[in-house]
């Protein structure tokens, strides 16, 4: 029909517009205010700040700016350091408190408190046991975070704080940190950048599975999960982690910026996870529209609009369209419900069921199509950082 080609060609067009001219607009209003500072540390301390001592290993070059340790250009080596970090008492949960100036006030702001280099791989594994030995045994466990694109060392360092911090995760933080610009413009930089980092993250997921932890999670977010399943596709063919296999844990792949078309081939090559991966998605997420525009119009994995057909690796979606986000891209959404984390492993644990009670549950829980086997439920919980419920999609016999 001429109408309806000409109708969906305006669309096209008008939505190419949007992408182009407005959302850059949204992505620079949406910039850290202060993505920088981390010295000179604090050494003052202010009564209810929670401190996180965080482990790191990272592919960007040590920087020349004091403030930022690390620099956006890559390092062809992998590179190690630890960092305390402060977490305000009147901290909100799913927020940065960024210093206005540097160093920053420890009664209001997210400061360091210290940041040292480590020399090496020995260095960075002793550095590891010892805070293992500081938990029960049952309880040496590691979170590792991997952050995504246009994202400057500090601020993905203080964004691990952040959800430890929301989480009350008692997990060693490992930060491990690939050389992003943190730059608008960057984009294709920053995906290159990812794909240099693979080796090494793999490299260092094997590090962590042969240590003394006893359970490792991770959580990946945007670009950061093309890393991360790269990594996941390199041990499988490698069979680095033949022995330590069960020391993984819940492995979160949030807001993923991955092709949906490439995802099903990394996961042709990893097979189906004996632990599923958790994919933490939203239909509304203007940043990966933005993506799904450069990529020539190709779905993405993190707001994909066919959530079901993701069960047939063994994944379980946590769909957060229903969620309002904080900010105008929606892409950090999985920040915003990190304090509800033990309410959603509680829930995933019980496995998921099909019982609705009021309409929204009715109508999340209602059958797909083409999907058999395949179930949802709802997570509703009073908590203000959660406005609406979240939808979680698996395979019934999970």
């Amino acid at each position: 029909m001429p109408g309806k080609a000409l109708e969906s060609d305006f669309r096209r067009r008008a939505r190419a517009i949007f992408l182009v001219l407005v959302l850059p607009g949204l992505l620079a209003a949406c910039a850290r205010p202060g993505a920088d500072p981390m010295y000179p540390p604090v050494t003052a301390s202010a009564p209810g700040a929670a401190s996180h001592t965080i482990l790191i290993a990272t592919t960007r070059k040590r920087s020349a700016d004091p403030g930022a340790m690390f620099s956006g250009e890559r390092s062809h080596d992998l590179q190690f350091a630890e960092a305390v970090v402060s977490v305000p008492p009147v901290h909100v949960a799913g927020n940065i408190e960024w210093p206005s100036q540097r160093p920053g006030n420890p009664a209001t702001d997210f400061v360091t408190r210290e940041a040292d280099y480590l020399d090496g791989e020995k260095a960075f594994v002793a550095a590891l046991d010892q805070q293992l030995a500081q938990r029960p045994p049952g309880k040496r466990n590691v979170l590792l975070f991997v952050h995504g694109y246009n994202t400057k060392f500090p601020e993905g360092l203080y964004r691990m704080a952040q959800v430890v911090q929301d989480s009350k995760s008692a997990a060693v933080p490992v930060y491990f940190s690939w050389a992003s610009r943190g730059e608008l413009s960057g984009y294709v930089y920053d995906q290159n950048s990812a794909t240099i980092a693979r080796d090494q993250l793999e490299r260092l997921i094997v590090l962590l599975a042969r240590s003394k932890a006893e359970k490792i999670s991770l959580i990946a977010h945007s670009m950061g999960n093309w890393v991360t399943v790269e990594a996941f596709r390199n041990i499988a063919m490698t069979r680095e982690l033949h022995g330590y296999s069960q020391k993984l844990g819940m492995i979160i792949l949030a807001s993923p910026d991955i092709d949906v078309d490439v995802f099903r081939s990394q996961m042709a090559r990893i097979g189906k996870p004996k632990q599923p991966f958790l994919i933490v998605l939203s239909r509304d997420d203007r940043a990966l529209a933005l993506s799904t525009f450069i990529a020539g119009d190709k779905a993405r994995l993190g707001d994909y609009k066919n959530a079901a057909d993701l069960t047939q690796y063994n994944a379980i979606v946590v769909d957060l369209s229903h969620v309002k986000g904080e900010g105008p891209l929606n892409h950090d959404k999985f920040a915003e419900i990190a304090a509800i984390a033990p309410q959603l492993k509680e829930v995933l644990a019980q496995g998921v069921h099909t019982e609705g009670t009021t309409p929204i549950e009715q109508a999340a829980n209602a059958p797909l199509e083409a999907t058999p086997g395949v179930v949802k439920t709802v997570l509703s919980l009073p908590i203000a950082a959660v406005a609406a419920p979240i939808v979680i999609i698996a395979r019934a016999a999970q």
